[in-house]
């Protein structure tokens, strides 16, 4: 049994020491590419957010929705991306109590270099309050976890919900 492995216990519950034997890191600390200067025309928002969504599921998210942020934030739409976790990734800090947030990582990095070639703004850097936001679009909880990464963007799209940040 995993649980009873002290190899295991040590794969999931234990930090590395040095923080750069993790890609989260990484990943976070990236350069974010410039966006393209033409803008993909989008003819329909509703069909944007089902492509967006679907991106979503192809770079390997368990679940999305988008949420539209208050007037006067530097975005109107957050995409949120969840991921199913088997740990909970706030506690479990070794790798593999990590591999949800690496797997949410990989997708709004991609996600969001996709919606810069087409034109459009788009950063995972903002992070204050993804649970929330996901909690407020009505994304329902992953079992046993569920890891969120958000993806703010100036994409016209249609929202799932209006969400106060």
């Amino acid at each position: 049994m995993a649980d009873a492995d002290p190899y295991w216990d040590f794969y999931v519950n234990h930090a590395p020491s040095n923080p750069d034997n993790q890609i989260n890191n990484a990943i976070r600390a990236w350069n974010e590419g410039s966006v393209f200067p033409v803008k993909k025309d989008v003819h329909s928002p509703d069909v944007m957010s089902r492509h967006v969504k679907e991106l979503v599921r192809f770079f390997g998210g368990d679940a999305a929705a988008i949420a539209r942020l208050p007037e006067g934030h530097e975005y109107p739409f957050a995409i949120v991306c969840a991921q199913r976790s088997d740990y909970d990734t706030r506690t479990a800090l070794g790798h593999g109590g990590q591999a949800a947030v690496q797997q949410a990582l990989f997708v709004t990095f991609n996600l969001a270099a996709t919606i810069r070639e087409m034109g459009y703004r788009a950063t995972a850097k903002l992070q204050d309050n993804a649970d929330r936001v996901a909690a407020a679009v009505g994304l329902p909880p992953l079992k046993p976890f569920t890891h969120v990464e958000l993806v703010h963007t100036d994409l016209p799209l249609a929202a799932d919900a209006e969400v106060a940040v």
